[in-house]
């Protein structure tokens, strides 16, 4: 649980923390976005206001006319109640204000008002700031009254800032809101999300522990159908296999230590009879001495099947390749068990082909192995058929052999896993359940196939393709 908390608080950390920057960034800039627009839409039209007054006094050209009408314009000037009009002198001292809180010969003292004084164009001059009197902000705009090109005074317009600073304010604080309610929406969002993942993921671990105590073959529920529930499709076919491993070792131990105890006890039994004498007959002997040798090859023949399975596993296998003649190979194997199957009572009948093929790289020694090993099986799995049939033919650019008998065959249940190691099935016929393993490596090794399958009419065919050439 501590790893999927840990998950869950990278995931929510990394992706709300990035999320909250993005949203605290896209607020900033909207705030700032709608602040410069009322600003600036206050700004231009005070301006317009103020060139509006100027554009009025040119037709005054004395000063007494000028402070005249500046008095008579502040006295009525309708927008007292959101403006203040202030009219200054040449020196920067206000003769008339709109609004009575402004003293008469006052000094401003703002960038504004020095600006206009030393403009001589008919410019406007605005400036935002904090008001000297009420210490609130307001925003002024102040322009020159021309005479010749001297200034005689100034209009100047002035504006309280605290119901636009409100305005954005509230503006940024409803930003901020969807901003907030945007990151709660993400952040619920991805701990559900992220809740889909980890739980799976830990329901998965503990399964993977269970697995790794000994409870092979267990299996997990899907609920997704997506990579989760690949995974989870993977582990549990991971505990099948693991399941059937562990079940065809303990039948493989079984099976070797029945197949090591049947040969050693005949040994064990003729070598002692003979040893103590019990047997004088020169011919029963003969026979003890005969089935100990015999039972001597078959536990060779085991242990070299171990052996080789070994080094398989190890990665030691290996092939000695050169030319090969693959018909004299199989004509050997077959005069080797031809005399063998007849004192089984088994009929193994050979057909050739009369086409020669080249010689094919191979390894001469791990071939008659691959055919005596299916040989053999021939005779243990489909003896009761007393027949076994052997071929060898063309298939284009592959040569095909095949060994078939007449036994009982194998369920089609089974078919897909006898080349499985230690494998065998629901067949009691002796052996270790790991010489179609080796078989098929060997076969895989010349770039070739082994198939193996029910023949028509009853029994079990073995056919094996081999490339012709390099």
């Amino acid at each position: 649980m501590s790893k999927s908390k840990g998950i869950r608080r990278r995931w929510m950390v990394n992706s709300i923390s990035v999320l909250l920057l993005i949203v605290l960034f896209a607020v900033a800039a909207f705030s700032a976005a709608m602040a410069s627009y009322f600003y600036s839409n206050m700004s231009i039209s005070m301006e317009a206001k103020v060139k509006s007054t100027v554009s009025f006094f040119r037709s005054y050209t004395t000063e007494t006319s000028y402070l005249q009408a500046a008095r008579t314009t502040a006295e009525t000037f309708e927008e007292k109640d959101v403006l203040e009009l202030q009219f200054l002198s040449s020196q920067g001292t206000v003769n008339y204000s709109s609004n009575g809180l402004t003293i008469a010969g006052s000094y401003p003292n703002t960038p504004d008002v020095e600006r206009a004084m030393e403009d001589t164009t008919d410019g406007t001059s605005p400036w935002m700031g904090r008001s000297q009197q009420t210490k609130e902000r307001i925003i002024a705009v102040s322009a020159p009254i021309l005479n010749n090109g001297r200034v005689v005074g100034v209009v100047r317009m002035v504006s309280s800032l605290s119901h636009v600073d409100q305005q954005v304010i509230l503006i940024a604080g409803i930003a901020l809101a969807i901003g907030a309610m945007i990151v709660s929406m993400v952040y619920f969002s991805n701990l559900y999300f992220v809740r889909s993942i980890v739980e799976p993921v830990a329901a998965i671990t503990d399964t993977a522990k269970r697995i790794a105590g000994g409870s092979y073959g267990i299996q997990m529920e899907k609920k997704y159908d997506d990579e989760i529930g690949d995974l989870t499709d993977a582990i549990n076919d991971m505990s099948m296999k693991i399941s059937q491993s562990e079940k065809m070792k303990s039948e493989f131990i079984s099976s070797v230590s029945h197949e090591l105890r049947t040969p050693l006890t005949a040994i064990n039994g003729w070598a002692e009879t003979i040893m103590n004498g019990e047997v004088r007959d020169a011919e029963d002997v003969r026979k003890g001495m005969s089935i100990i040798v015999s039972e001597a090859r078959r536990l060779t023949n085991m242990v070299e099947e171990l052996l080789e399975f070994s080094r398989i596993e190890d990665g030691r296998f290996t092939l000695s390749i050169e030319p090969m003649d693959i018909k004299a190979e199989l004509e050997d194997a077959v005069y080797t068990y031809r005399e063998f199957f007849k004192k089984e009572g088994i009929v193994l009948n050979h057909t050739d082909c009369e086409e020669e093929f080249p010689p094919i790289p191979g390894d001469p020694e791990r071939m008659r192995q691959v055919f005596c090993n299916l040989l053999d099986n021939a005779s243990k799995h489909g003896g009761s058929g007393k027949r076994v049939d052997t071929a060898i033919r063309r298939e284009g650019n592959m040569v095909a052999i095949t060994i078939r008998d007449y036994g009982p065959g194998i369920p089609e249940d089974e078919l897909p896993h006898v080349k499985y190691k230690f494998y065998k099935g629901r067949s009691k016929a002796r052996g270790s359940g790991i010489g179609l393993a080796v078989c098929d490596e060997i076969i895989t090794r010349h770039n070739g196939k082994l198939d193996i399958g029910n023949a028509e009419g009853g029994g079990c065919v073995v056919t094996i393709s081999l490339p012709i050439g390099t």
